[in-house]
């Protein structure tokens, strides 16, 4: 649940631009350990940096998965 002027926002995972590491785990059943590795990996388009802070695309995070055999 979100905060913003006064009012409460939920908003559902499959519905997030970005997620946190902890969301994407969640989100797609990948470890947290893993989803770090990946997201260091050369040409990772699916994660960005805000701050410090790393946020997973969620779509291109689903594109990536579906292309690939395996992890």
């Amino acid at each position: 649940m979100y905060r913003l002027d006064n009012k409460d926002y939920d908003v559902r995972i499959s519905e997030r631009v970005t997620l946190s590491v902890y969301e994407a785990a969640a989100y797609t059943g990948i470890g947290t350990n893993k989803l770090h590795r990946m997201a260091a990996e050369p040409g990772c388009n699916f994660v960005i940096y805000i701050g410090a802070k790393r946020r997973f695309k969620r779509k291109q995070l689903e594109e990536y998965l579906e292309a690939q055999y395996s992890i």
